[in-house]
């Protein structure tokens, strides 16, 4: 498996990234299986793997923290915050109070004394950035985190962060992971040259967009696990938007048949391959589903699939725009006219 940098910061990191929302409560919860999943990737060559504190309320955490026990040297390791961690409405955020509080919980679960990479899971209107970003440059110079990063920020959102933090002195974010499939092409527009003129890593995720291009939703389908209850919107097929998306997937399907690839290469690669990519967040719950995403990795696609791609779905389109879940906070009905 061939290394591509991260942004700038002189690590190398596989094109695969492993996800491991799925592992705990929320997907897969053996922890010994999860485990199995992890050392599976990492011994076909992944040396990247991304978690998050909310992932099945810590447990998906102290998962990747068993499983990497004897390995941690030789895994790139990334985990976020953000999102609600209990009722206490200050045990959530990007406030330094939270920040510092919080790192100490995931190293403790990881089972580590450095992240890799720590990243704010959202962005929000209500938290001064200079306050998120002071808080991270105190962790880095402690040699807590090695790195930080932004998930979910819109291109306006990373161009404020980089000013700030260059003008007040602090760490900036070196990544951003945002949401990129075939059927979710939005960032194609602002946030991938956004952050390539800042030299960002990308680690995108959901490719496979929420299982939709895993070829497993038709009409009747409706979502079954936790995750995808919450997500309504993605998933109704009552609705014209998620219907335009079926409709898009039965010919992607045809046109990984032409390239001799599944459904599932054809995704995760269409991905990867992008030049703005460092690597492709992957998020199978067994072994099963983590053997059809490997090979995705030595998969390269050639201009004449490519251009039927951009055929089916248009390059920056968005075919539910229910699917973003980046830059959420930037058109809230207080800041439009109507």
């Amino acid at each position: 498996m061939e290394y591509r940098p991260l942004g700038r910061t002189g690590v190398q990191v596989s094109p695969l990234c492993l996800g491991t929302m799925m592992f705990g409560a929320w997907g897969n919860p053996d922890h010994d299986d999860s485990i199995r999943v992890i050392h599976a990737a990492l011994d076909a060559g992944v040396n990247f793997v991304d978690t998050a504190d909310v992932y099945s309320a810590g447990e998906s955490e102290e998962i990747v923290g068993k499983a990497l026990k004897g390995r941690r040297d030789d895994v790139v390791l990334a985990t976020k915050f953000f999102m609600p961690m209990g009722d206490d409405p200050n045990r959530r955020g990007g406030s330094r109070r939270w920040i510092i509080s919080e790192v100490e919980n995931s190293l403790r679960r990881l089972g580590t004394d450095w992240i890799d990479l720590y990243q704010v899971h959202r962005p929000s209107p209500d938290i001064d950035v200079e306050e998120t970003l002071g808080a991270l440059t105190d962790l880095v110079r402690q040699g807590k985190v090695r790195s930080i990063g932004s998930s979910s920020y819109a291109g306006s959102q990373i161009v404020e962060a980089q000013w700030v933090a260059r003008d007040r002195g602090l760490e900036r974010f070196r990544t951003e992971q945002p949401p990129y499939s075939m059927l979710v092409r939005g960032i194609e527009l602002d946030v991938l040259p956004t952050a390539q003129r800042h030299g960002m890593g990308i680690l995108t995720y959901s490719p496979l967009s929420g299982g939709w291009l895993s070829g497993n939703w038709s009409a009747g389908s409706s979502p079954t696990s936790p995750v995808r209850q919450r997500l309504a919107k993605r998933f109704d097929m009552a609705l014209p938007e998620n219907r335009r998306k079926l409709d898009a997937v039965q010919q992607l399907a045809q046109v990984a048949d032409q390239a001799g690839l599944s459904l599932i290469e054809l995704a995760i690669a269409f991905v990867a391959n992008h030049p703005a990519v460092t690597s492709a967040i992957i998020g199978p719950r067994t072994m099963e589903q983590l053997e059809s995403q490997l090979p995705a990795a030595d998969v390269v696609l050639d201009t004449a699939t490519l251009d039927r791609i951009d055929e089916i779905v248009a390059p920056g389109v968005t075919l539910n725009p229910a699917d973003h879940s980046y830059g959420e906070q930037v058109l809230q009905p207080a800041l439009r006219r109507r």
